[in-house]
């Protein structure tokens, strides 16, 4: 009897240690720079919980297991570069076990001079027969997509994967994978595969069955890494399994903070039904859009009737006809973000990867800086407090942010390591890293977030990337 494997962080390993990259080597883009992972994750229990991480090679039933303990509601990190039995040239996926509830983001960490940005996905506790991807690229918009997809059943599966160009509902390519073992992730490059032509820009559909079983009788995850093949943009984004109605976007610019700009790739999950969908901003700027079964189209904030130029808000994305899934992006003075819109909410919500360092240090480049951004997706005005509790490496609380301020329906707030009274957050004196944060709304509430990690690279530009809050059960 097979059974859904558990907490199933995709696209953790990109690239561990490359024996090629010498000290000192500059890529001329992100794409085809090597990444080195290191999976941030929090302890949600006051118990100590004993965890397990078990990585398999791409394709392949082979493991590697590395034993760790967190103590109660602490928050550490695993770089992969320092797990024994992990060669060179790694690709593959893992899976994290623990004794108590506990999750994952995994934070990719370039080996270059010149490229910056860590992109950043969130772990997954299950999957499901089919996901979606709403935007994958190659040789786009000065980009190329690498997807990864993980079989997170205790049984091999046969994987289906369809890419779908804009507007149109029929598949481009179907590539199939078969047999792929329990645990184990498959990787596609876009830039290597021929039947997407010289240039792809479109969405991609997952399926999974169980090896020689009925359809959809499987369950994956997958992540997609977004690279720049002209430059030094580098992001990551999860897949979703299913779309909704309505989804809400935390984070929504147009020309702010010196010429920070949103996108939105919105994907319609249908095969055979048209999406009417109408994205509405928290400035009440507006846009409208038919898109065709099985395709996307691209929502940019300050092409709203209606928007105006300083603005940072959220945005609420409506579809009638057929549910859809959404993408944001945010571009501009240097940064290159991707986050998956929600559908849903959570009055807990937890963040494993939070940093903020002293203004020295984040000018010089040295550490980072988190911002929250945290959205009200409730059928009601929030009007009780938010708490925003920042806790160290050890699941200490060393700082609050309340939130007394009322909160629309669709609205969005602020909060960052400062506001709690912090100077410094995440970093400690003998080198180890580690802080988290919990958001606790009013009992019933509907909260989303996205965390924005932002570097600073010293006289060129600031980088960042965004990841989803992760709800709380």
């Amino acid at each position: 009897m097979k059974k859904n494997l558990r907490w199933l962080p995709a696209l953790m390993t990109l690239s561990m240690v490359i024996s090629a990259v010498m000290p000192g080597t500059a890529f001329a883009a992100a794409f085809g720079t090597p990444f080195v992972t290191s999976i941030t994750y929090q302890n949600l229990s006051s118990s100590t919980a004993n965890i397990v991480f078990t990585f398999y090679t791409q394709d392949s039933g082979t493991s590697v297991n590395s034993n760790q303990t967190l103590a109660g509601n602490a928050g550490s990190s695993l770089y992969l570069g320092n797990v024994a039995g992990l060669s060179a040239g790694f690709h593959g996926s893992a899976i994290m076990s623990s004794d108590q509830p506990v999750l994952a983001t995994t934070v990719q960490v370039p080996q270059s001079a010149t490229v910056k940005n860590r992109p950043l996905s969130n772990g997954f506790s299950a999957g499901a027969p089919r996901v979606l991807i709403a935007t994958a690229l190659k040789d786009v918009f000065g980009a190329t997509s690498i997807l990864s997809v993980q079989n997170t059943d205790n049984v091999a599966a046969d994987i289906t994967v369809r890419f779908f160009p804009v507007g149109s509902a029929v598949a481009l390519h179907t590539a199939n994978i078969a047999n792929l073992p329990a645990g184990a992730a498959h990787y596609f490059d876009l830039s290597t595969i021929p039947e997407l032509g010289a240039n792809f820009n479109g969405s991609v559909t997952i399926e999974s069955a169980d090896d020689g079983g009925a359809a959809l009788s499987g369950n994956v995850v997958a992540a997609v890494m977004e690279l720049s093949t002209t430059g030094n943009g580098a992001s990551a984004f999860e897949g979703v399994t299913s779309g909704a109605g309505t989804v809400y976007m935390p984070s929504a610019l147009c020309d702010a903070f010196g010429g920070q700009n949103s996108a939105y790739a919105v994907q319609n999950t249908s095969t055979s039904v048209s999406a009417d969908v109408t994205v509405t901003y928290s400035n009440a700027a507006t846009q409208n859009a038919t898109i065709p079964a099985g395709g996307k189209q691209s929502f940019v904030a300050c092409s709203a009737t209606g928007m105006t130029s300083g603005f940072s808000g959220s945005a609420t994305i409506v579809a009638t006809g057929a549910d859809v899934i959404a993408i944001g992006k945010v571009f501009g003075t240097g940064l290159s973000t991707a986050f998956v819109g929600a559908a849903s909410g959570a009055d807990t919500l937890a963040l494993p990867y939070v940093r903020w360092a002293t203004q020295p240090n984040y000018d010089s480049g040295l550490h980072q800086r988190t911002f929250l951004a945290i959205q009200n997706i409730g059928g009601a005005p929030i009007t009780g407090d938010v708490f925003v509790r920042y806790l160290d490496k050890n699941g200490v609380e060393v700082g609050t942010h309340t939130i007394s301020t009322d909160i629309p329906v669709g609205g969005k707030v602020n909060s960052n390591a400062s506001l709690a009274g912090l100077t410094e957050f995440g970093m400690y004196g003998d080198g180890t890293f580690g802080g988290s944060v919990i958001i606790e709304g009013p009992g019933g509430s509907a909260l989303v977030a996205i965390a924005r990690v932002q570097s600073v690279v010293p006289g060129v530009e600031i980088v960042g990337e965004d990841y989803n809050g992760i709800p709380v059960p």
